[in-house]
């Protein structure tokens, strides 16, 4: 099993192999702001995902679909933590404390 530095320089290889991509296709990488865009349509696609496994919409796979888009969002908190020299791990057990501490007051 990958820990957190693993799977945050595998996500920002493949930011690095996008970036490559955009440059190729629009003469430029991706902006922050282009890339929280392209999180919102997967965000979008994750809700549709979350109704199909509820039973409210018929998607084929919806389940494995579920994990990859899942997937998706997480490559795109980790790229625009990187993008804005955020430590996710740090903030993430951080905020975990912070509501832990709240919900038992």
């Amino acid at each position: 099993m990958a820990d957190f530095k693993d799977l945050d320089d595998r996500a920002w290889e493949i930011r690095r192999l996008y970036a490559q991509l955009e440059t190729d296709r629009y003469g430029r990488p991706w902006t922050a702001e282009e890339v929280v865009l392209g999180f919102m349509g997967d965000v979008g696609d994750l809700a549709k995902l979350v109704q199909a496994a509820e039973g409210v919409r018929a998607i084929p796979d919806a389940k494995a679909k579920l994990a990859h888009e899942l997937a998706d969002c997480l490559w795109s908190v980790m790229t625009l933590a990187r993008l804005y020299e955020v430590d996710l791990e740090a903030s993430f057990l951080s905020t975990m404390q912070e509501l832990e501490a709240r919900l038992k007051s």
